[in-house]
């Protein structure tokens, strides 16, 4: 499709978007209002309506409540690091997580037992139903949310044992690797898959994010002699992050 043949909707919200990205709709100012659209480009109420939608899907503008639409302050995107495989002695998971060791994080985390569904079967390798440890974090450093993550560990393997709840026992807040190997279990490999999709309600406002963003999804399982002992999902904004993958060469 021609730009010429663009719906009017779409040229008129690339010429804002182009004003956006060029500074001259600053971050924080008002969006023009939909009157002001529909005079200085000719078009109707729905076109206006319909070029700001498409800006605030975007992520560039957000509605104030009784305000209007203003231009959002765009975040640098930081790099969530990965790089493979770590030993024993790692020490806590959002350390493990960080791009930047000067970052100073806390977080919180709640355990509860469940059955896990066929999906989560698949990844630990046990049966629909079996029982399992899951652990929901969320990440934050300099105050600011950043992280979420899901991890879930097969209580045939962590059940009665010192390092059944991950942030509770004489290892608490240690990393997979290192509670594993007090229960002899030695972490030899590592799988992840990165993927993206539309962040669920509570994700985006848990991450101080606008409803309908994307989310970034790493999904990783750490093995044992090929038996999965931990599986995990890492949830963060897209906007705010970029995958950075540092492998060694062998």
């Amino acid at each position: 499709m021609a730009f010429g043949d663009q719906p009017a909707y779409l040229r008129v919200a690339g010429d804002l978007r182009q004003k956006i990205v060029a500074g001259e709709l600053p971050p924080h100012t008002r969006l023009p209002s939909q009157a002001r659209i529909r005079e200085q480009y000719g078009v109707s109420d729905t076109v206006a309506l319909e070029a700001r939608k498409v800006l605030m899907a975007e992520g560039l503008v957000e509605g104030r409540s009784g305000s209007g639409t203003y231009v959002r302050e765009q975040p640098v995107p930081r790099a969530l690091a990965r790089t493979g495989y770590r030993t024993a002695g790692e020490s806590t998971p959002f350390r493990q997580e960080q791009a930047d060791s000067r970052v100073k994080g806390t977080w919180e985390s709640r355990s509860e037992q469940v059955a896990v569904d066929s999906a989560l079967a698949r990844r630990l390798r046990v049966a629909a139903g079996d029982r399992a440890m899951r652990t929901d974090y969320l990440f934050r450093a300099g105050g600011e949310s950043v992280m979420l993550s899901t991890s879930w560990e097969p209580l045939a393997l962590t059940g009665r044992t010192p390092v059944m709840l991950p942030e509770e026992g004489p290892l608490a807040g240690r990393g997979v690797v290192e509670r594993m190997a007090a229960i002899d279990l030695i972490v030899d490999n590592v799988a992840e898959e990165v993927s993206a999709r539309p962040g669920l309600a509570e994700e985006v406002l848990a991450l101080g994010g606008v409803p309908g963003h994307y989310v970034v999804v790493v999904s990783r399982t750490y093995f044992a002699g090929g038996c999965p002992v931990e599986t995990a999902d890492v949830v963060v904004l897209a906007e705010r992050y970029r995958v950075a993958y540092h492998l060694p060469v062998k």
